[in-house]
This record gives C-alpha cells, sequence and structure tokens, in this order.
C-alpha cells in the first residue's frame, strides 16, 4: 500500500470535486476549492476522521468497501478508481459486479437538470448520485450510508432519508421485486446484491413473498405521489432514461404544467433549494 501517494489523489480528486457535482449546496465563506473533508466523509458513509487520516497517509488499509465509496463519493472515472484500488493494495473491482460508477457524461446531464428533480440508480436501485432539486423533494441521501442508499430497502424496510414513504403493499412494489430478481440473474457472482436480497427476505414478509413469485422485469415509467412534509402530497410523473452502457437508469421527476403538482414543483425550486443552502 502506497499511503504517501494514495493520500495525494485523494487530496487531489477531492478539490476537483464543486459541491453542486454531488447535489451539495455551496454556502457561505468556502475557503476550500472543491469539497470539505466532512462532505467526502458524508458522501462516502465514513468518519471524518478516518477520511483525515487517509489524507494525510497515515491510515489503515481501506477495505474495497470503502475504496468503492471514496470512489462514488469524488466521481472518480474508472481508471482512476482502479489507480485508486492498486495504490491501496486491492485489486479493482471486476466484470460480474453491478457498476456503480456514473460516467461523467451523465453526471454532467443531471447536473443541467436544475428544473426537474433527478436520480440515477444501479441496477439494483442504488441511488448513486442526484442533484439539488432531488434533494428538495426526496431528502438528503448523503445522510444516509452508501449500502442504505436503496429505494429497495427504504420501500420494504423504512431505511430511508426521511422524507418519502413507498408502500411494499402498492402494485409497483411487485415491479421493484422483479427489477431486482432481473438483476440477479444479471450479476450472480455480485455479493452487495446477494447482501440486499438476503436483507430484504428476512426482514420484510411482503418482500420475500414477492420473491418466491419469481417474477422478472424492469423499472418503466409511471406516476408516483409523493408526501412532502412542506408542500403535502405531490403526483409527478417518473421517466426511466436508460443507460445501457453502465446498466444505470436516470428517474425524472415531473408533473404536467397547470397542474397543482407542478406550482408546487415550483415553489420548491425556491423555498427548497434555499433551505439546503443555508
Amino acid at each position: 500500500m502506497d499511503r504517501a501517494e494514495l493520500a495525494a489523489v485523494l487530496r487531489t480528486a477531492r478539490s476537483r470535486v464543486k459541491p453542486a457535482d454531488v447535489g451539495l449546496p455551496a454556502g457561505p465563506r468556502r475557503q476550500v476549492p472543491g469539497l470539505r473533508r466532512e462532505e467526502v466523509a458524508q458522501l462516502a458513509g465514513l468518519g471524518v476522521d478516518y477520511v483525515i487520516r487517509l489524507e494525510q497517509g497515515r491510515g489503515p488499509k481501506p477495505s474495497t468497501q470503502v475504496l468503492s465509496a471514496l470512489a462514488r463519493a469524488l466521481r472518480l472515472s474508472d481508471d482512476d478508481r482502479d489507480t485508486l484500488f492498486r495504490l491501496a493494495d486491492s485489486a479493482p473491482p471486476q466484470a460480474g459486479r453491478v457498476p456503480v460508477l456514473v460516467r461523467q457524461s451523465v453526471l454532467r446531464l443531471l447536473d443541467r437538470m436544475s428544473d426537474l428533480p433527478a436520480l440515477v440508480l444501479s441496477a439494483k436501485s442504488d441511488v448513486l448520485a442526484w442533484n439539488p432539486l432531488a434533494t428538495a423533494l426526496l431528502g438528503d441521501f448523503s445522510e444516509l450510508p452508501p449500502e442504505r442508499r436503496n429505494l429497495i430497502r427504504q420501500r420494504f424496510l423504512g431505511t430511508g432519508v426521511g422524507r418519502v414513504t413507498l408502500s411494499p403493499d402498492s402494485d409497483s412494489a411487485a415491479d421493484c421485486v422483479a427489477c431486482l430478481r432481473t438483476a440477479q440473474a444479471r450479476y450472480p457472482r455480485d455479493p452487495d446484491l446477494a447482501r440486499l436480497v438476503a436483507d430484504l427476505r428476512a426482514g420484510s414478509a411482503r418482500f420475500d413473498g414477492l420473491w418466491r413469485a419469481g417474477r422478472s422485469g424492469r423499472l418503466r415509467a409511471g406516476r408516483t405521489t409523493i408526501e412532502h412534509p412542506d408542500l403535502g402530497p405531490l403526483t409527478l410523473d417518473c421517466d426511466v432514461l436508460l443507460v445501457p452502457e453502465s446498466d444505470q437508469t436516470l428517474l425524472v421527476y415531473s408533473a404536467a404544467p397547470g397542474t397543482p403538482s407542478a406550482s408546487a414543483l415550483g415553489l420548491l425550486r425556491v423555498t427548497g433549494l434555499e433551505q439546503f443552502s443555508h
């Protein structure tokens, strides 16, 4: 493990990422380029002291889970991610695992969607990236450790960010389970996916029943109602844009012009983003 070079790579990568790139407000009196160490720790689900030790070249050898979380938080390319793993004396992720790194072009597209809430999901429904308006609508996913930033886990085990309630008894719940079964067939050797399915089957009888039904499927566009704590129920269209090269999806929420939900989204662009900028 090359601690000095690993520390340098982490510091340089942190300086390249702007808060807006990861759905965080810049806030007043920002004195460092890029992200603060506290923000990297929050995005990666790590302790701040641990991140500081890594950046100072005196931390313990990070696990592959920690390296993957740091690569996601710092928006590293595949090549930079592999370098990070090798500097930590670990083998880079192999084929057969659910892709969790979001392409830079997709992140740029997400950044340009300033008027609509949008999320990037992995094949197993991990929330990999989000824009500020998605934070205002759904809550701050950076408050959760990475393994809990999963919409299916949120639906069946209630481990969300406290802003959205997804019912395990709705019709779309069966579609979510079918999507996860499709992912398992595509990535049968992914240990994180296997752990997610095991946790869901053990923790939710509803999920286990749907899982044993054996259906496969994929995410589809539809309509959802979100209970916002300040604005009340918002009925939104949810469109699914596929990123086939990385087996990921971009979810975009919108409302028809002239509807109460469209007015609420317009208000959220102002009040919600102001709330998260303090």
